[in-house]
C-alpha cells in the first residue's frame, strides 16, 4: 500500500473512534466549572474575549494543563475572560474540536499535532510550547515475558491506532528486526489497540499480555503485578522525548496574541510551580483528576507515575520531527512538511522576561 493511501485511510480509522464522553459541542467533555479560580476584582477582558476555550486530556502527562486549572493560573492570566475547559480521550477528537473552533488552544501528544498539522497542509494549527517529556513505558505480565525477546508473539496494547505509544511500538518492534503490519496490527507482535481506560481490565482477563502506554495507564497495570520491562524515555538522548506540547488554531494566534500569552505566561507559572513543589503539586493535579472524572487516582499509581514525567516549557523539537519520521517508517504517514510547523515566539518572550533560558524550534519554525 502507498504510503500516502495509508496515512489517509489511518488517519480516517482514528478520526471516528468514539468518545466515552461527549460535550454539547460533540468533541469533548466540558470540565467543571473551577470555585477556586474566580476573576479578580476590578480585572478586564483580554482582547475583548468573552473567554478562551482550553482542551486537553484526563491523563497525568497533561500535568501542566491540571495543576494549571486546579491552581487557578489560566484564569488569573486571563483575568475576565473566561477560561472555559473541554476534556479529551483522544488527540484526533481534540484535533477535530480545534479545527472546528470548540477550543482555541490545546495540550496534546506529538503525534496528533504532525497528523493534524499535515491533514490541514500545515493551515489549522501552530505548537506554541511544550509541556511534558517521559511517562512512557512498555509494563508486561512477568509470568509471560521475562525479557525484551519474549515480547515476539505476545499481544501488546497500545492506546490507539497511530497514536503516539503505537508509532513509538511499531518503531522498537521494527528496531528489533521484527514485523508487523501498521494497519492491521499482526505480525510478530501482535499490536492491541485499545483504549487506555480499558488497558488494564484486559490485563486482568488475559486478552493482552502488556501494553506500551503512558501514565496513568503504566502504573495502574503495576498495581496489578505487571512489571516494567522498557521506560520509553531510556531509548532517547539525555533521556527526554515530548510526550505532551501545546497547540493553538492559527487564526486565534493571529486575532488574539495576547490571549495566547496570558496562556502561555500560566502554563509557563505552572510548570514553575510543579517542579519547585513536587508533591503538592502532584496531589493538585490528582484533584483535579478527580474533579473532572470523579475518581482520584491511589497512592500506589500516582506517586511512581508522576515521578517518571517531566514537566518543561521547551517542546523538545527535534524529537517531534524523529517520531514523525518514526510514523513514515511504519507506513502511517506520507513524509511530512513540518517546516513551520512552531510558532515560538511569544513563549521565547514570556522565558525572556521571567529570566529563564530561550527554547528552539529546531528548524522547524519560528523562536
Amino acid at each position: 500500500m502507498p504510503a500516502a493511501h495509508a496515512f489517509r485511510r489511518t488517519f480516517a480509522v482514528i478520526a471516528a473512534l468514539p468518545l466515552l464522553t461527549l460535550a454539547a459541542c460533540g468533541y469533548g467533555s466540558e470540565a467543571k466549572d473551577d470555585d477556586t479560580a474566580k476573576v479578580a476584582a476590578g480585572a478586564e477582558k483580554i482582547d475583548g474575549l468573552d473567554s478562551v476555550k482550553i482542551g486537553y486530556f484526563g491523563n497525568l502527562t497533561h500535568g501542566t494543563a491540571l495543576v494549571g486549572v486546579n491552581k487557578g493560573y489560566f484564569q488569573k492570566e486571563l483575568g475576565a475572560t473566561k477560561a472555559q475547559y473541554s476534556i479529551f480521550n483522544a488527540g484526533p477528537s481534540e484535533i477535530e474540536a480545534l479545527n472546528a473552533g470548540s477550543i482555541d488552544i490545546g495540550w496534546i501528544g506529538p503525534s496528533p499535532a504532525i497528523n493534524g498539522y499535515t491533514k490541514s497542509a500545515g493551515k489549522n494549527l501552530k505548537i506554541i510550547g511544550g509541556s511534558a517529556s517521559g511517562g512512557v513505558k512498555l509494563v508486561v505480565n512477568p509470568d509471560k515475558i521475562k525479557s525484551l525477546k519474549d515480547v515476539k508473539g505476545k499481544k501488546i496494547a497500545t492506546p490507539q491506532l497511530g497514536n503516539t505509544q503505537d508509532v513509538a511500538l511499531l518503531n522498537w518492534i521494527a528496531e528489533q528486526g521484527w514485523k508487523v503490519d501498521a494497519e492491521s496490527g499482526k505480525g510478530d507482535v501482535s499490536v492491541i489497540r485499545t483504549e487506555n481506560s480499558v488497558v488494564p481490565d484486559a490485563y486482568k482477563s488475559g486478552s493482552i499480555d502488556g501494553a506500551w502506554v503512558p501514565e496513568p495507564t503504566a502504573s495502574k497495570l503495576v498495581a496489578e503485578g505487571a512489571k516494567v520491562l522498557l521506560d520509553e524515555k531510556t531509548l532517547w538522548p539525555d533521556e527526554k522525548f515530548v510526550i505532551t506540547n501545546i497547540i493553538v488554531r492559527q487564526e486565534f494566534l493571529k486575532e488574539h496574541p495576547k490571549a495566547v500569552e496570558a496562556v502561555l505566561k500560566a502554563s509557563v507559572e505552572a510548570n514553575k510551580w510543579i517542579n519547585a513543589n513536587p508533591d503538592a503539586a502532584k496531589a493538585a493535579a490528582n484533584a483535579q483528576l478527580e474533579t473532572d472524572s470523579g475518581k482520584a487516582l491511589p497512592a500506589e499509581v500516582l506517586d511512581p507515575a508522576w515521578k517518571s514525567i517531566q514537566f518543561t516549557d521547551d517542546p523538545l523539537a527535534a524529537t517531534l520531527d524523529t517520531e514523525a519520521q518514526h510514523a513514515v517508517k511504519a507506513g502511517l504517514l506520507e513524509q511530512p512538511n513540518l517546516k513551520d510547523i512552531y510558532d515560538l515566539t511569544i513563549l521565547n518572550k514570556i522565558l525572556k522576561a521571567a529570566g529563564e533560558s530561550t527554547v528552539d524550534a529546531a528548524g522547524l519554525g519560528t523562536s
